[in-house]
């Protein structure tokens, strides 16, 4: 049996993203947290209103041998916009950023190769402006408030502004 590996994403609120990617085959579990930000623990209120510098984010446990990192960093680029500087739809600020977290320096190579290649071929018809933030430099991943994790599936006509985008064509990629 394979030990279980860890990815971090930012698309926005994360109620949205916790919802898709829980579904995914190969995640094990997922939590909603706070990521890169200066304040320490920081709370929902400091982070919605852009006062802490951190991102809504997912964190995913994942099997390897069942999905692999760039395959969940696939999915990533199709359940949001990552064309959009601190925003996802209505949720506008630093704290909605399109980033991603990578854990080690494996992740990040694949990242960047995969942001590259989306940009050459212009999926989206605009630049991806998708951050990179290496965890190291990131700081830690605080965990959200416990009324927040696997919000949609307690509220499942919360709000969500997520959709997955089965159009995009990332085959080459």
């Amino acid at each position: 049996m394979s030990e279980f590996q860890k990815a971090i994403f930012a698309a926005g609120c994360f109620w949205g993203v916790e919802h898709l990617f829980r579904k995914q085959e190969g995640v094990i579990s997922t939590r909603v947290g706070y990521i890169g930000g200066e304040r320490p623990n920081p709370t929902y209120e400091q982070v919605c209103t852009g006062v802490s510098g951190h991102a809504e984010a997912l964190e995913v446990a994942y099997d390897p041998e069942v999905t692999s990192y760039k395959e969940l960093l696939l999915f990533f680029f199709k359940m949001h916009d990552p064309t959009t500087k601190d925003r996802q739809h209505n949720d506008i600020g630093s704290q909605y950023r399109s980033a991603v977290f990578p854990v080690d320096a494996q992740q990040e190579d694949i990242t960047v190769r995969v942001i590259d290649k989306l940009n050459k071929k212009n999926i989206y018809g605009a630049k991806v402006v998708t951050t990179i933030e290496p965890l190291q430099e990131a700081g830690p991943f605080y965990e959200a408030e416990d009324y927040h994790q696997e919000y949609l599936l307690k509220h499942p006509d919360g709000y969500n502004c997520h959709i997955l985008r089965r159009d995009l064509d990332f085959s080459d990629i």
